[in-house]
């Protein structure tokens, strides 16, 4: 996902849960928040996995 892309989502979810608190949330609304929230959990999963592949492991016994 692309930081323009990120940022309106995790704009867009934050309305939805304002206005759910608020006076919540028509069915169409609901579908909407849990479709972006998945798609921000998947990229964030994504990144993460992404950051975790290429962290390479140092032993200080073979420098020695």
């Amino acid at each position: 996902m692309k930081e323009s892309e990120h940022d309106e989502t995790v704009r867009r979810i934050n309305e939805l849960a304002r206005k759910a608190k608020a006076e919540g949330l028509t069915d169409e609304e609901l579908e909407e928040r849990n479709a972006l929230r998945k798609k921000y959990i998947d990229s964030f999963k994504s990144s993460l996995r992404s950051h975790l592949e290429n962290i390479k492991f140092v032993d200080g016994d073979e420098e020695k």
